[in-house]
């Protein structure tokens, strides 16, 4: 999603009553980081907004989801980036605070041949997942089509890429083929480089 170099528009604070709702989505998207709420978010603290620019999507999406760069949000503490949302979609953690919190979030595992392909902004396809060095959770533990992922790399110690499922972990496990994320934010794109000051 942020292939390519991005900046942040102007900065604007969040009321408090926004930053109390925005506290109750993220608690209610990930219940795992309810108890690492306060620290992440203090409750007196003062969050902001920075609207991004710059091209977010490949044109071929740009064109199907209607999507433009004033549309994503990033929400932002001390100038340390925490969320991101498009639009209306789920509300997405920055991978700073994945590598904070990693047993927080749902995660499943590429192998090591589609490293390279996630770190250079291509479409995770499911037989990265589904081959010897892929992992996916067990039948008691399935992830839903729709839902916020980390993709952690086999081998590797940080996560890679978070992103919105587009298929669910059972599907995937039995079609074996198909996208599984085709947009995220990944080690080293422009929401990772980008400079907040």
């Amino acid at each position: 999603m942020f292939k390519k170099d991005i900046s942040a528009g102007a900065k604007s604070k969040v009321k408090s009553s926004v930053q109390r709702a925005i506290r109750t989505k993220i608690v209610e998207t990930y219940p795992l980081l309810a108890p690492h709420i306060d620290e992440l978010i203090p409750k007196k603290s003062q969050l902001d907004l920075l609207k991004l620019y710059g091209r977010l999507y490949p044109k071929s999406l740009c064109k199907t989801n209607n999507a433009s760069p004033d549309r994503v949000s990033l929400y932002a503490l001390d100038n340390n980036p925490l969320f991101w949302q498009h639009m209306d979609d789920p509300i997405v953690p920055h991978l700073r605070v994945v590598h904070a919190f990693p047993q927080c979030f749902s995660r499943i595992g590429i192998d090591r041949g589609a490293i390279r392909f996630v770190l250079s902004g291509a479409t995770l396809m499911a037989p990265g997942l589904t081959s010897a060095g892929g992992r996916l959770p067990e039948v008691d533990v399935q992830l839903k089509e729709g839902e916020i992922a980390v993709i952690e790399a086999e081998g590797k110690e940080e996560a890679c890429l978070v992103g919105q499922l587009r298929m669910g972990t059972e599907e995937i496990k039995e079609k074996k083929k198909g996208v599984v994320v085709d947009s995220g934010h990944y080690l080293g794109d422009g929401l990772w480089k980008m400079s907040m000051d």
